[in-house]
């Protein structure tokens, strides 16, 4: 087509085609001078929280909770779904040039999401606790490490351990550790709805509970009764403690949140007193990956596994095992490979850096400028 014939072809169009089309022209421009990054590339590093942009947030307060522990204060893009009380949030963060994902429980009060506590549109700031594990990087680079003004990757929230509606007659919330996260979101929406709430809480001191100073305060203004067990001083909670604590727990619909042991204690009490469909649980679960150069990766739809060397693009380790890939550009620009992580670690060829996925994160990466960096489960 000539130059002539493509200036008369917006002839007779109405204004908005006409303007429509400029804009799409403008955008082809635009890719083509800031290849191999994309335009919204550019717009992330202005706008990171605007509409349709991938979810992010940004962290405006650091508040400390106890020594190793502090609730972030987020504002979250504004694509953001709002919260059910008791739900979690997969946050993305990225330390030392690995972008590691974990989840936390939403700890603030539920607000709608199209408008914050303000009044200005948008969604209001959420907060998540966290608590600094002895080998945990992310936990620790959270707490003690980030400064306002982080950006932060971020899932919707998601999570049935939530409070049951209508709510219950009577209700137990058996935690220990940042397991009493999830349930000070139920209390802080709807502890003065709850009629009869009991609230049973390990850590080891008494300085080292979380929300020790709010839980307290609900107790004393009768919100809530309280029974810390300080596990320094008085052991860990056994079942007969648990009946003599609470000795109507089987009239009672509880939630459980805390390490592994306590969680198999109530489950095998309650399953002992025939009331297991009123116990409702949310275990912790622990990431261990190990990361290098190569690995074996899983094509988990096909039923494929492959050795891949650290060098090579998954597009073409999985192409050569013979697994329908989907391909574009092959060169990190069109986003037409991108592919699901079920778990297990990538490293990106163009820059080096790592991101991680855990069961359930379903992190996507893409195949042609991606290599194993380890052991890793893909979604084809």
């Amino acid at each position: 087509m000539s130059r002539t014939e493509g200036r008369s072809s917006s002839r007779g169009q109405s204004p908005a085609r006409v303007a429509g089309w400029l804009r799409g022209r403008a955008l082809s421009l635009a890719e083509t001078v800031t290849t191999p990054l994309l335009p919204d590339d550019y717009l992330d590093l202005v706008n990171p929280l605007r509409a349709g942009a991938r979810l992010r947030g940004r962290v405006l307060d650091v508040r400390k909770e106890t020594a190793d522990s502090a609730s972030l204060l987020i504002r979250p893009g504004r694509d953001w779904l709002g919260h059910t009380p008791g739900q979690y949030v997969r946050l993305g963060i990225d330390v030392e040039g690995v972008r590691l994902w974990r989840a936390y429980s939403v700890t603030s009060l539920a607000a709608p999401p199209d408008g914050d506590d303000r009044g200005r549109p948008g969604p209001a700031p959420f907060t998540i606790t966290v608590k600094a594990m002895a080998d945990g990087v992310v936990s620790n680079h959270l707490v003690h490490r980030t400064q306002p003004g982080a950006i932060v990757q971020l899932d919707q929230p998601c999570g049935d351990f939530v409070l049951s509606d209508p709510l219950p007659a009577k209700a137990l919330f058996l935690t220990a550790g940042s397991g009493v996260t999830p349930v000070m979101g139920m209390l802080r929406n709807h502890g003065h709805a709850l009629r009869d709430a009991v609230v049973v809480h390990s850590a080891p001191t008494r300085d080292e509970v979380i929300f020790g100073r709010e839980l307290r305060r609900m107790a004393a203004d009768g919100r809530i009764r309280l029974l810390e067990r300080h596990t320094d001083a008085q052991g860990l909670l056994t079942a007969d403690d648990l009946l003599a604590l609470v000795p109507d727990l089987d009239e009672r619909e509880t939630w459980a949140c805390g390490p592994t042991g306590l969680l198999d204690t109530a489950a095998g009490l309650w399953e002992s007193r025939g009331a297991a469909d009123r116990l409702h649980t949310e275990r912790f679960r622990p990431t261990v990956l190990t990361t290098g150069e190569g690995g074996t990766v899983s094509f988990t739809r096909s039923g494929v596994n492959a050795e891949a060397p650290g060098n090579t693009p998954l597009l073409e380790v999985g192409e050569e095992a013979g697994v329908l890939m989907p391909s574009g550009c092959r060169m990190g620009i069109c986003y037409g490979c991108v592919t699901p992580l079920r778990q297990g670690s990538v490293r990106d060829l163009r820059d080096g850096s790592v991101v991680t996925a855990v069961p359930g994160d379903d992190v996507l990466v893409q195949t042609c400028v991606s290599a194993a960096a380890g052991a890793c489960e893909l979604d084809r």
